[in-house]
């Protein structure tokens, strides 16, 4: 029956979100409640258990995910990230378009969501490859699935970052980054090297822009008077991540930076929360209007209008995950899962099993996170590496597969001009690819370093 009430809440998930359309944040609450009742927790102890879970999650990594957010929204508003994708557009020239396009989508979906870059990006995607006489269905999965791998791979994008929290991780942002990049590396050329597949394929719904509604903060390259140089563009987001990595660095057992007060300011401003901070205001340097303070304050009160929802399912995760640590699930799973040898492969299944059912990545990244995380000593994966390589793991899963039911696959159809039928062809196709190709690439780190 320990499986049992497991399998029924997960399905209650499903259920809820993909059917019903219930919000997730509420989704995630009830089944912290079920959990509690189907495994008799002392009654007692389910509302404080729910509530620490809660707070305890969002208080790690609650400030460093608005800080990320707003700093995204900041780049979209200001053109910053059609200047981060035109420079790497001539770093790396016209010879390899595709590979281009997927690189492009990688860089500036690091600090914009996946859905707002392909909007952000989708002229730019247009020109190009109508001036170097490349498909653009080629074109748009390229980008497509560069903008996706680092979706679910690397922080400061809310999904990893809320993952890692419940995996205990949120001191340690550098090692997931630094991972996040190398496995994000591989889902790329995978994304790649399937659209290349599609090099002769004209889009075959020429009418679907016509039904799209373009939203008003989503700008073409033409909207802006003026541009910030590439250097201001890439600032804000550059700078806390090197911060974030020389922390992680110095924070190492070898201590390579010694233990004097170099060390003490390197790990102070590499800690998450104060390098997206000063992430933040060097953002606030590319806001170059007449009326800048009244402009930088809108746009903090937009990132936490678009971080709210983020940080409510966030913190459900929290209390779901710590709802279950109380139950003998995690022993009993634990076991059973050891037994079967599966490893480092049932979080990939679980969140795999989530995202196709109920089709967001974030949701799937952060119940999957905290379904895991009582487990994770009896899969072998109970160390600071092995919980990286787990939150690699959820994002593989998370990525598999984006079909009907997730706003990205429509978002991608409808502005590349695709019908549903090439659409499943070439994108959901390509995202179940990377998930795949990911997964057995995080499989074979793990036979390497634990």
């Amino acid at each position: 029956m320990i499986v049992f009430w497991l399998l029924l809440t997960i399905l209650f998930i499903i259920f809820a979100t993909a059917k019903l359309k219930w919000h997730p944040f509420l989704v995630l609450i009830l089944s912290a409640f079920l959990v509690a009742l189907f495994y008799q927790v002392p009654l007692n102890t389910v509302a404080k258990t729910i509530s620490d879970g809660f707070g305890g999650i969002l208080g790690y990594i609650g400030l460093v995910i608005v800080f990320g957010t707003i700093i995204g929204l900041i780049l979209e508003k200001t053109g910053a990230a059609i200047v981060m994708a035109e420079t790497v557009i001539k770093v790396l020239g016209p010879r390899f378009p595709t590979l281009t396009m997927s690189i492009v989508g990688a860089v500036v979906s690091v600090p914009v969501f996946c859905d707002s870059g392909y909007i952000i990006l989708n002229s730019l995607k247009e020109s190009l490859a109508e001036r170097l006489k490349v498909s653009s269905v080629a074109m748009s999965v390229a980008l497509a699935t560069g903008l996706y791998a680092t979706h679910t791979f690397v922080p400061p994008t809310p999904g990893p970052i809320a993952a890692a929290g419940n995996l205990g991780l949120e001191s340690n942002l550098g090692l997931v980054i630094m991972v996040g990049v190398v496995v994000t590396t591989v889902a790329v050329l995978a994304g790649w090297l399937w659209s290349n597949r599609f090099l002769d394929a004209t889009p075959d719904n020429i009418d679907a822009l016509d039904a799209v509604a373009v939203p008003d903060n989503m700008k073409t390259r033409d909207d802006y008077s003026k541009l910030p140089s590439a250097t201001m563009a890439f600032l804000p987001i550059i700078v806390p991540i090197v911060l974030i990595c020389l922390s992680s660095i110095a924070n190492l057992p070898s201590t390579p930076f010694g233990s004097g007060i170099l060390t003490d300011i390197l790990i102070f401003i590499g800690n998450p929360l104060t390098a997206l901070l000063i992430g933040l205001f060097l953002s606030f340097l590319l806001i170059n209007t007449d009326q800048k303070t009244q402009q930088i304050s809108d746009s903090i009160s937009q990132g936490l209008v678009v971080a709210a929802p983020i940080l409510l399912i966030t913190g459900a995760g929290g209390a779901f995950g710590a709802m279950l640590k109380v139950t003998p699930i995690g022993d009993y799973l634990g076991t059973t899962l050891s037994a079967l040898g599966l490893g480092i492969f049932m979080p990939f299944i679980v969140s795999a099993a989530l995202k196709t059912a109920q089709g967001s990545t974030t949701v799937a990244l952060v119940t999957t996170s905290a379904m895991v995380a009582p487990l994770l000593g009896q899969i072998g994966l109970d160390s600071e590496l092995g919980r990286v390589f787990c939150v690699m793991a959820i994002g593989a899963g998370a990525m598999t597969v984006s079909h009907a039911n997730d706003s990205f696959f429509w978002i991608v159809s409808q502005f590349s001009r695709m019908s549903v039928a090439q659409a499943y062809k070439a994108h959901s196709m390509a995202t179940g690819i990377q998930g795949v190709t990911s997964i057995i690439f995080i499989w074979l780190l793990t036979l390497v370093f634990i």
